[in-house]
């Protein structure tokens, strides 16, 4: 993008009451940001939802010279950028049609990758939490997927610090501009996830920090992922939002069961009894679920002369040399074990070589 057009998409995004889709919608019928702001009164009247009052602000100054202070903190601090229309922004939010129009990046990492997840949940993650979403991760890097989440307290962070130590890409969405970080806590998290991620935002520099901005950020955490997986949330909170979001995208939302009677689990409860997310207990369940398939040139194993299996790995085993290839839910079936516990049983044994997948969700020997 050249620079007169990014200073016109920031004089767009500063006129107040003018949000991303009304902006989207000017542009689509104008070509570029700049025509949009070259157009004269009577032309702009002509629009639908372009009434005298959003007017007035097109054509006050205080907007581009806001947008070019922020053009220059843009050029000093080599901040990356990309507008909805370039090819380097993020597929899936481009399908979104609240998905902002700009977005600012500082990190190494772009937006080009497959499986992309979100992973959110309270700011007072309990340890069980913690050790879950430890485990998840883990179980998710042979596939490599991509693992955003807010950068804030709690869960958020507890992601970012579980995909950095599997040496996975990790995005930390913001709710303020690259001016700042925060918490400041975080701070010493920030090189590594610039070295292998990256932070992305949609506000500017001067933005003031607000409570509001959060709820904001999280449409680009969900608009941006194919799942958002609720790990720990109480009642209400903000991840619920994120859920609602992801919903309201078509996107699949999953969320971890808990106790009854668990503040921390009650609102990852609800979102699976009013039907919002879908139960997941293991990656294997998000694996079996998204119908994701490991990639042998993603994480390659040899198979071993001695494989040491445990007692149901030698049932599934046993099964499947009698059979040659079978369904995962008949394999359960046969096997009389849970389907999600047959799902996990067998990444386990791919892992170790011993069973490949198939299409259609079908298991055989190696």
């Amino acid at each position: 993008m050249k620079e007169d057009e990014l200073h016109a998409f920031l004089t767009l995004q500063r006129i107040p009451n003018l949000g991303d889709t009304s902006i989207k919608r000017l542009i689509a019928r104008f070509e570029t940001a700049q025509q949009v702001l070259d157009q004269k009164k009577e032309s702009l009247l002509k629009l639908d939802g372009i009434g005298a009052f959003k007017l007035k602000a097109f054509f006050e100054k205080e907007h581009r010279l806001a947008a070019e202070e922020e053009l220059k903190f843009i050029q000093e601090h080599n901040i990356d950028y990309c507008s909805y229309k370039d090819q380097n922004y993020p597929e899936r939010l481009k399908h979104c049609i609240d998905g902002p129009i700009l977005l600012f990046k500082r990190g190494s990492k772009d937006f080009s990758q497959q499986r992309m997840i979100s992973i959110v949940g309270t700011r007072k993650v309990t340890n069980h939490g913690v050790d879950f979403i430890k485990q998840f991760v883990e179980d998710l890097a042979p596939l490599n997927p991509l693992v955003v989440s807010g950068f804030a307290y709690g869960v958020d962070i507890t992601a970012h610090r579980a995909a950095l130590d599997q040496g996975l890409d990790t995005i930390a969405v913001l709710a303020h501009g690259l001016n700042q970080i925060y918490p400041k806590v975080h701070a010493k998290y920030v090189k590594p996830v610039e070295a292998q991620g990256a932070f992305i935002t949609d506000f500017w520099s001067s933005d003031a920090f607000d409570r509001t901005n959060f709820l904001r950020r999280n449409r680009i955490i969900a608009g941006m992922s194919e799942a958002t997986v609720v790990i720990e949330s109480a009642e209400k909170g903000g991840s619920l939002v994120t859920a609602d979001i992801a919903n309201s995208y078509n996107r699949d939302v999953f969320a971890v069961p808990g106790r009854p009677g668990d503040a921390q689990s009650l609102g990852c409860n609800n979102l699976i009894k009013t039907q919002k997310a879908q139960l997941i207990t293991s990656a294997a369940d998000l694996i079996y679920l998204l119908n994701w398939q490991i990639e042998e040139e993603l994480k390659p194993v040899q198979k071993q002369l001695f494989v040491e299996l445990n007692a149901e790995e030698k049932v599934i085993c046993n099964f499947l040399s009698d059979v040659g290839k079978e369904q995962l839910d008949l394999i359960a079936l046969h096997c009389k074990m849970p389907t999600f516990k047959v799902a996990s049983i067998l990444l386990n044994m791919e892992l170790k070589g011993v069973v490949r997948p198939l299409p259609g969700k079908q298991f055989e020997l190696t």
